[in-house]
C-alpha cells in the first residue's frame, strides 16, 4: 500500500475509533447519574473525544473499591443494629412540626438518631478554635480520636501536637486519621508524618491513593471530615482543618489569605455519635474494629436537662452511601423553612434542586440570605460559584460578601429561629457527590442564637452584592462563570 493509501486506512479507524466512544458514551454515561453531570461528560467527549474518555476513566467512577465499600457497609450495619429502636428524646412535642420528618429522613439515611441534652458552643477565632482542642486533649485519660482532611505540624498546631504528646505519655491511646491527597500537599507533610511517629500517635491516610501499593480509587474522592473526640464525652466538628490560617501554602502567603472558619465544640450524647463516624471510618482504612473499650455509649453520657439543653443529630455522607445524604438534609430544611434562611457556604456550587429549593424560599416570602467570600481561592469553583448570582439576586435572595483577603470557609446553615446545621460540607457538587462529609443538625433556639451572632459579624464585615452591581459585570468575567458551570458538574 502507497503512504496515501495507508493514511486512508489510519484516518478511517480514527474515525471509526471516535464513533464507537461517542456511541458507547451515550449507552453508559447517562446510566444512574443526573442528567445536568450526563451531559457535561458527553459534552467533553463529543468535544475532546479522545481527552475526554480518559478524564472518564480517570475520575468518572465515583464508587469506592470493593473491599472499601464492603468494610463501609459492614460499619453501617453495626451502628444500626445499636441504634435500631433507641429514642433519647426528652421532649418530642417541643420540635416544630416538620423536625420529625427531617429527622426520621436522616435516620434512615445513616442509621444514627437525634438525641437530646446536648450542649454546643460556637467557636469562630482560628487559633481560639485549636486551643481549645488542645486543652480538650489534655483532659484525655482513655482515648483521643482525631480525623481531619489536613493535618499540618506549624506553629499554628504545635499546641496540639503537644497535648497528643502528652496524652500518649500519660498513657492515653490516640489515633489519627488525615485525607492522604489533600494533607500529602502540604509542603510540611513530611515534618508532620515524623512528629506524628515520634510523638507515638497512631495515624492511617484517608482514602490513600498509592497504585504501586495497590491503594488506588478515583483521586477526587475525598474525607472531608473534621472531627475530635476525647474519651468520648467531648467532641469538636466544623470547617476547620488542623493547619495554619494560611494552609501553609507559599502562595496564600503571597496573596495574604487567611481562613475564617466556625467550629463547635459538643457535649452530651451526640459525642457518641461523633465518636461512630470516626470509628466507622477508621475501621474502612484499617480493617480494625475499635471494640467497646474506646466508646462512650450515648445512653452512657450525661445529660443536660436544662431548659436551653440542645437536640443534636450527627449525620455523615459520602460515595460509601446510596444516598447523597446533606444534600437530602438541606433540601428539606429548606423546604421545611417558614421565616428565614441563611446559609453560609465557602463554595457555593449547588445542583437545580438545591437552586430551586432557595428561590422558591424566597418567592414563599422568606428573609433568604446567602455569606460566600468576596475573593476565591480555587479559580474553577469561584467562577462556578458566581455563575448562580444571576438567578438567587434577581429572585430576590440576599448575598453578601466576606472581604478579603479572608477566605470565608465556614460551613453553615440556619432555619427560623430554632434549627441550625454546622459542619464540613459546602453546599456544593462535590460535597454532595464526591467527598466524605459530616454535619451536625441542631435544634436549640440559644444555639441559633449564637449562630445569628456569627452572622451579624460576617454582615458587618462585608457588604452585599446587589443585582445593580451584578448587571455592571463585564462579560467576560461571566463568559468564564458559564465554563466553570458546566465543568463542575463532571461528577
Amino acid at each position: 500500500m502507497s503512504g496515501g493509501e495507508w493514511a486512508a486506512v489510519i484516518g478511517g479507524i480514527v474515525i471509526l475509533v471516535d464513533w464507537i466512544i461517542r456511541i458507547v458514551a451515550l449507552i453508559v454515561i447517562p446510566r444512574d447519574r443526573k442528567p445536568t453531570a450526563a451531559m457535561a461528560w458527553l459534552l467533553a467527549i463529543f468535544l475532546i473525544p479522545f481527552i475526554g474518555i480518559l478524564l472518564y476513566l480517570l475520575i468518572g467512577n465515583i464508587r469506592l473499591p470493593k473491599q472499601r465499600m464492603a468494610r463501609q457497609e459492614e460499619a453501617d450495619r453495626m451502628i444500626a443494629e445499636r441504634t435500631e429502636g433507641l429514642d433519647l428524646v426528652l421532649d418530642h412535642d417541643a420540635w416544630p412540626t416538620w423536625f420529625a420528618s427531617a429527622v426520621e429522613q436522616n435516620t434512615r439515611l445513616t442509621g444514627l438518631p437525634v438525641t437530646s441534652g446536648n450542649r454546643a458552643t460556637l467557636i469562630d477565632d482560628y487559633q481560639g478554635s485549636i486551643d481549645a482542642m488542645a486543652a480538650d486533649v489534655a483532659t484525655a485519660t482513655r482515648f483521643v480520636h482525631v480525623e481531619f482532611f489536613i493535618v499540618a505540624f506549624d506553629d499554628t498546631t504545635r499546641d496540639f501536637f503537644a497535648a497528643m504528646d502528652a496524652a500518649v505519655q500519660r498513657g492515653v491511646r490516640v489515633r489519627l486519621l488525615m485525607d492522604h491527597i489533600a494533607s500529602a500537599k502540604v509542603p510540611l507533610h513530611k515534618a508532620t508524618i515524623a512528629e506524628l511517629d515520634r510523638i507515638g500517635v497512631e495515624w492511617h491516610y484517608l482514602l490513600p491513593v498509592r497504585p504501586l501499593k495497590g491503594d488506588w480509587q478515583r483521586p477526587d474522592l475525598r474525607n472531608h471530615r473534621k472531627i475530635v473526640v476525647v474519651d468520648g464525652v467531648i467532641g469538636h466538628m466544623g470547617s476547620q482543618n488542623l493547619i495554619d490560617r494560611n494552609y501553609d501554602s507559599p502562595k496564600n502567603i503571597k496573596r495574604g489569605l487567611m481562613w475564617q472558619e466556625l467550629v463547635a465544640r459538643v457535649t452530651g450524647p451526640t459525642v457518641a455519635e461523633l465518636n461512630a463516624v470516626f470509628r466507622s471510618d477508621w475501621y474502612a482504612e484499617t480493617g480494625e474494629v475499635l471494640g467497646e473499650e474506646w466508646n462512650t455509649p450515648a445512653t452512657a453520657i450525661p445529660v443536660d436537662t436544662s431548659p436551653d439543653a440542645l437536640d443534636c443529630q450527627v449525620v455523615p455522607s459520602g460515595p460509601a452511601f446510596e444516598s447523597e445524604n446533606n444534600l437530602r438534609q438541606f433540601l428539606t430544611l429548606v423546604n421545611s423553612a417558614q421565616e428565614q434562611v441563611i446559609i453560609t457556604s465557602p463554595y457555593f456550587v449547588p445542583d437545580e434542586a438545591m437552586v430551586y429549593a432557595i428561590t422558591s424560599a424566597k418567592l414563599r416570602g422568606l428573609d433568604v440570605q446567602l455569606f460566600v467570600s468576596e475573593i476565591g481561592d480555587q479559580g474553577g469553583v469561584w467562577h462556578a460559584q458566581r455563575s448562580y448570582y444571576r438567578a438567587l439576586l434577581q429572585a430576590g435572595v440576599r448575598i453578601w460578601l466576606y472581604p478579603g483577603p479572608y477566605i470565608l470557609h465556614s460551613k453553615h446553615l440556619s432555619i427560623d429561629d430554632d434549627v441550625a446545621v454546622i459542619g464540613s460540607s459546602n453546599m456544593d457538587i462535590r460535597s454532595f457527590a464526591l467527598n466524605f462529609e459530616v454535619t451536625l443538625l441542631v435544634r436549640g433556639a440559644s444555639f441559633v442564637a449564637d449562630m445569628r451572632e456569627v452572622e451579624a459579624k460576617y454582615r458587618e464585615l462585608g457588604r452585599e452584592l446587589t443585582l445593580e452591581e451584578w448587571d455592571r459585570e463585564p462579560a467576560s468575567a461571566t463568559f468564564l462563570d458559564g465554563i466553570a458551570r458546566l465543568t463542575s458538574a463532571l461528577q
